[in-house]
């Protein structure tokens, strides 16, 4: 049938523990101040959280319930953390499409009341719920304007709503009184739990009459424990035990212990542990309280061995491209590793070590391969860890000893084959009075060992073998050589411009937009005004600093979103980023339309992209000196000199005019040091362009080691320097011959803008940069040299 019922928008404010039922007064606390003026200005309806834990800003679908009420902000005020909403409820209502967001937008109908009771019914259930509340209310003072209300109530429903706020209910028992249409089903379930409290109310003042009256000091610390024994007892009783000497708790102990998974050795330590708790006579002791948290960690600890998962590689491939965009050679070594482990048919974990700058996606990565194969996700921070104890946990003898973060954290996951980011892994301490953590880590991710990983607390070995640890880092220099070896290590190198735009685009934006609870056809960002953030409003490797600046973004619009008088949607361009944003953070360096005889341009690598670099020289009357400046490191000089000694060796002498006249050598920018043998080719085509006092081509970069003999050696960087070629403007660029192989890093974005010449010698270089070619080496020896044999 055709459901023709009206759909209305609406906002949802999520609710957490608070009962939802038509015409109750509720207030709602730790609002931020935009959501609570968006409330004011819209429609809205409260909906139940499923997990009562869970404490998010931003809800999905699938977080909340499909069932709400209506409501109305009957005033606003000012609360201690945060702003305080009082709401009057209103018509129950059923979602049919709900989004995402800190607020998510919904459409919803008015839930369909069936009204399957007559009147007579209805009248004898309202004077049932009457009598029991009446029953009840005999044992508790103050009750009487409850009950003076209770009698001005004359339907079903509104006893329902105004009774269950003084109910102890359940989460679960809160929304099926909510979600249910039936109102014959509502009032039978609401009679049922009316029944059930009078029968906890009774059962609590029973026990309280069995429990001796005692006003000494002892009996005031053990009231509490005293009755719950009391309660024990009489549900031994109804279950047919009359054994009163046999303490349940202890009992419960070592039966949980015998149905556990624990292997064999563990269970019998456990065992004597929960019999000599048993034997303690001293009650409420400290040994107690410590066997007692020993033997319920242990308990609560993951000890059955999971099942083995297919690994589907197929959607293991699709969730690393939906979650990463670039990263190709990453993700080829994720999958790669992933089939390892299908081939090996083993729940087996390994270790791998992400090593990359900060914000490349290190973290997220290891919670896509957590999704991906179907497990738990864990993360444990291990920046700044300096004790090995953090690491193993404290041996029992200690007060208020604890277990290890390995294990905490694993008993977090509940599964024994948790995906468990170790995260700063670089950032341990190393050494101190407090043990080495590092050192403590080699027994965690050894394949040899951690199959019996003993904490201290626990003391009992643990198999760590079925946990999948990913490591991350962003260097690998502090990382000891020993425990580095137990990591497969997969590099993560810095963005591109390029990919940021995409990643930006596709990723950063929506999922500010949801944060900020604005819509993308209320607020949109150019193309251009994409590319201008990240290349003049952010100067990183990674990508947080790009969402910062989109979060700026939406922050400055939010205001304006609110007034109903703005043209949607607002459209941010590349001209309106300076009001937002301020002056450009970030100048690239570009080429100019020619260059002087002695000046070229080379290639940088730098932590946050590839950047231009000119090389200038210039002779001067002197008597052959060398200077260089522009904070050269010492291997850039070395290539200066060897650059210098090569020219001199292998041009004709009527083309060396420096040998009455000194050199200076110059890299701008002089504030920046600067180091590596990169630039070798570089040093030397601007020695030779100012030898033979002909310029360069602008549009030419280049980029390679240089050797004595005349031979391009590889480089690094690759991929960003042709991006940072790229941007420049260049548009043909020499590579050492053995860097070709690196190409198929290289984007088809940049292979297509700029023409890429491979070089072996310093013959190919000057053939493409001056049309020249140089002599041959003529060794010559001084005859007056003897060598002796």
């Amino acid at each position: 049938m055709e459901n023709n019922k009206e759909l209305y928008s609406a906002a949802v404010l999520p609710v957490i523990g608070t009962l939802l039922l038509p015409d109750i007064n509720l207030q709602l606390s730790n609002l931020d101040r935009m959501s609570a003026v968006r409330l004011q200005q819209t429609r809205f309806i409260a909906v139940p959280v499923k997990n009562e834990n869970q404490n998010s800003s931003i809800w999905e679908a699938d977080d909340l319930y499909k069932y709400g009420v209506e409501c109305v902000i009957t005033s606003v005020s000012d609360g201690k953390d945060g702003i305080l909403l009082n709401v009057r409820t209103g018509a129950r209502v059923h979602v049919i499409e709900m989004g995402n967001g800190i607020l998510p937008e919904c459409r919803y109908e008015i839930a369909e009341e069936e009204r399957d009771i007559d009147q007579a019914g209805e009248k004898e259930m309202l004077a049932y719920i009457k009598r029991s509340v009446h029953q009840i209310s005999t044992s508790f003072k103050g009750m009487r304007p409850v009950l003076t209300r209770l009698e001005s109530i004359k339907d079903i429903n509104s006893l329902i709503s105004f009774l269950s706020q003084y109910m102890n209910l359940s989460a679960t028992e809160k929304y099926e009184l909510l979600k249910t249409d039936s109102l014959r089903e509502r009032a039978l379930m609401f009679m049922d739990l009316v029944i059930l409290q009078k029968e906890k109310i009774a059962l609590t003042l029973e026990m309280n009459e069995k429990i001796s009256e005692q006003n000494n000091k002892w009996y005031r610390k053990q009231a509490l424990k005293a009755q719950l024994e009391a309660i024990k007892k009489e549900l031994a009783k109804t279950e047919g035990n009359s054994d009163d000497d046999q303490d349940e708790e202890e009992l419960s102990y070592r039966e949980q212990i015998e149905m556990s998974a624990m292997p064999e050795q563990v269970k019998k330590a456990i065992l004597r542990e929960a019999k000599k708790l048993e034997d303690s006579s001293s009650q409420g002791s400290v040994d107690q309280d410590v066997m007692r948290n020993y033997i319920e960690f242990a308990l609560e600890m993951p000890w059955k061995k999971e099942e083995l998962q297919p690994c589907d590689l197929k959607k293991a491939r699709e969730i690393l491209e939906a979650d990463h965009y670039g990263m190709e050679k990453v993700k080829e070594r994720i999958i790669q590793h992933l089939a390892v482990m299908a081939l090996k048919r083993s729940n087996k974990g390994s270790a791998l070590l992400l090593v990359g700058p900060p914000g490349t996606g290190k973290t997220s990565l290891g919670k896509s391969i957590a999704k991906a194969l179907g497990r738990e996700y864990t993360r444990l921070s291990l920046g700044g860890v300096r004790d090995e104890s953090e690491i193993r946990g404290h041996r029992r003898t200690y007060v208020g000893a604890m277990a290890g973060r390995i294990l905490q954290t694993i008993k977090q996951a509940g599964k024994t084959n948790p995906v468990m980011i170790l995260d700063e892994i670089d950032k341990l301490m190393q050494g101190g009075f407090a043990g080495d953590p590092a050192a403590a880590m080699l027994e965690v991710l050894d394949p040899e060992q951690n199959n019996s990983f003993t904490d201290h607390y626990l003391d009992q070995p643990y198999d760590l073998s079925d946990v999948f640890f990913i490591a991350t880092a962003n260097s690998l220099d502090t990382i000891p050589a020993p425990l580095l070896d137990r990591m497969e290590v997969i590099e993560i190198s810095s963005y591109t411009a390029s990919e940021k735009f995409h990643i930006a685009k596709d990723h950063l934006i929506p999922l500010t937009l949801d944060e900020f609870g604005i819509r993308d056809d209320q607020l949109q960002i150019s193309d251009e005004a994409i590319t201008t953030i990240v290349e003049e409003y952010t100067m990183e490797a990674g990508c947080r600093g790009l969402k910062k600046r989109i979060a700026q973004i939406a922050r400055s619009k939010s205001e304006e979103l609110l007034d109903e008088n703005t043209v949607l949607p607002i459209i941010i361009e590349s001209k309106d980023l300076e009001e937002i944003l301020g002056a450009q953070k970030r100048h690239h360096q570009k080429v100019k339309d020619e260059n002087p005889a002695g000046v070229v341009t080379g290639l940088a690598w730098t932590p946050v992209g590839g950047e231009v670099l000119f090389i200038e020289t210039m002779s001067m009357p002197g008597n052959g000196a060398t200077l260089i400046t522009g904070q050269l490191g010492e291997v850039m000089q070395e290539s200066a000199k060897i650059a210098l000694s090569l020219l001199k060796s292998r041009l004709p002498i009527d083309f060396l005019p420096f040998k009455e006249r000194d050199i200076h050598i110059h890299v701008p920018a002089g504030a920046t040091p600067k180091d590596g043998p990169s630039a070798g080719i570089t040093l030397f085509s601007a020695l030779a362009s100012l030898a033979m006092n002909k310029p360069i081509d602008s549009h030419i970069a280049m980029t390679g080691e240089l050797t004595l003999r005349g031979d391009v050696e590889p480089i690094g960087g690759l991929k960003e320097k042709l991006f940072g070629a790229m941007r420049a403007g260049i548009t043909k660029v020499l590579i050492p011959e053995t860097n070709k192989a690196d190409l198929k890093e290289v984007s088809e974005e940049v292979l297509d803008a700029l023409e890429i010449i491979p070089v072996r010698t310093v013959e190919d270089v000057l053939r493409e940069t001056l049309g020249i070619t140089l002599p041959p080496i003529e060794m010559k020896m001084d005859p007056s040299i003897r060598f002796m044999i």
